[in-house]
């Protein structure tokens, strides 16, 4: 079952900003990557490798590519996917004509498996192997999103949404209806396989008191299943919660009292905390993610990622299709680029290639299975083509160091530069086919 992928070979062993950049990663212009059950067994120089390799061993050949491991993207929705591109709208008016309107048909599990399955072909197309996803507050939505994963063997994290106020009333539940859907949700597809279960609030304004506590409930039951909301996306949002929530000292205290903050919990944007509200997140390890697209898209702002790295807070990239605009995270890191330009801040490109791979799996305390090539982890992996387009492969001629061509990736780089895409050692993209 030993497999052999032979390419040049870049992975992540740690932050780039907090070690020598030369310690931070490995990279082999010729390295050879070997495959064994789906898992990691050699990485290394294809001169030190070739000579004892087996005669029988499979040898596939990525010629004039760059084998990474698999994305991973740390916020999306996947029942958003036909309403990506929706013209015009700040977050709550996006959310009242367009979201909750599409995502009312998730209660039927056939379209909701029609959706999963374009989803799924989307992400792998773009090269994301993991994804922390929102589903609707549907217990439908939840099981055909991982029935989708499980018959391609995705590492996969996504969970209902809990939502009892401010919404439609076709798409609300109640406290304990969402508890006990939840809960048989987590009972069922929680560790199964590759795939794990996120305890899913919407936001703070589309739930009660009650339901926040019943949320915070699972998490003391389930202590390894993930928290997944969002958190000071928009000022309109921000100033609304403070109404809904006038006991609350801030945004992230009304999630802070039911007892939903720490390691596994992600909150996305964070785009206008408090002084007290970093310092919170730091102190309970809490984590991240990093939306540029949508919210530059929906007009909400610029995320302070240096901030971030000085409280060290757990910070991954997030597409969140569909208020974001692109599946892919190529794409992601163009933008994550120029809203830290905004900001006065850079982005190496070593720093943005971290982000989507080991950083994104540090986020969401998956460093144990995925994030890079270590010896045992599972071969999630994707191969970026330097001759995608005739101007990609133009631009590659003129780069002098990998610094180089990562930045053209991040640039120039979307869906067409992903040549394929691996999941536990299995093709489950290829561009050609």
């Amino acid at each position: 079952m030993l497999t052999a992928h032979r390419a040049s070979i870049l992975h992540f062993l740690a932050d780039p900003e907090k070690v020598l950049p030369d310690e931070s990663y490995q990279y082999f212009e010729d390295g050879i990557l070997l495959v064994e059950d789906g898992k990691v067994h050699t990485l290394g120089h294809s001169e030190d490798l070739l000579a004892d390799l087996d005669a029988s061993v499979e040898i596939h050949h990525h010629q004039n590519c760059l084998l990474l491991p698999g994305f991973v993207d740390t916020h999306i929705h996947y029942p958003q996917t036909e309403m990506i591109a929706a013209y015009g709208e700040q977050l709550l008016e996006w959310l009242e004509k367009y979201t909750f309107p599409t995502e009312a048909q998730f209660g039927d599990k056939d379209y909701a498996g029609d959706i999963a399955e374009r989803f799924l072909d989307e992400l792998l197309r773009a090269g994301t192997t993991t994804a922390l996803v929102f589903g609707t507050v549907h217990e439908a939505s939840v099981d055909a999103f991982f029935e989708a994963c499980e018959k391609r063997n995705l590492r996969m994290i996504a969970g209902k949404v809990m939502m009892d106020r401010n919404a439609p009333d076709y798409l609300t539940d109640t406290p304990e209806s969402s508890y006990i859907e939840s809960k048989a949700l987590i009972e069922k597809w929680h560790k199964r396989g590759r795939l794990q279960y996120a305890v899913t609030p919407r936001f703070a304004p589309t739930s009660s008191d009650e339901q926040l506590q019943r949320a915070g409930q699972l998490m003391e039951e389930y202590p390894d299943v993930y928290l997944h909301t969002h958190l000071s996306e928009n000022p309109d949002e921000i100033a609304w919660v403070s109404k809904l929530f006038p006991d609350s000292v801030n945004y992230l205290d009304t999630y802070d009292t039911a007892g939903l903050l720490g390691r596994r919990s992600i909150f996305a944007h964070c785009i206008h905390l408090s002084d007290e509200e970093w310092s919170r997140m730091a102190e309970t390890r809490s984590g991240i993610a990093f939306c540029p697209t949508s919210n530059l898209f929906l007009g909400s702002g610029l995320f302070p990622l240096g901030r971030a790295v000085k409280q060290d807070i757990n910070v991954g990239l997030g597409t969140d299709v569909g208020g974001g605009t692109s599946f892919s995270l190529l794409q992601t890191l163009n933008e994550a680029y120029k809203v830290l330009r905004s900001r006065g801040e850079q982005l190496s490109p070593f720093k943005g290639f971290y982000l989507a791979t080991l950083g994104g799996a540090k986020t969401l305390d998956l460093t144990q299975y995925i994030g890079n090539f270590e010896h045992g982890k599972e071969a999630d992996f994707v191969v970026l083509d330097k001759a995608c387009t005739p101007l990609m492969e133009f631009r590659m001629s003129k780069c002098k160091s990998l610094f180089e061509e990562l930045f053209v990736f991040s640039m120039l780089g979307d869906d067409r530069a992903i040549r394929q895409t691996w999941s536990a050692g299995v093709r489950v993209h290829d561009r050609e086919q």
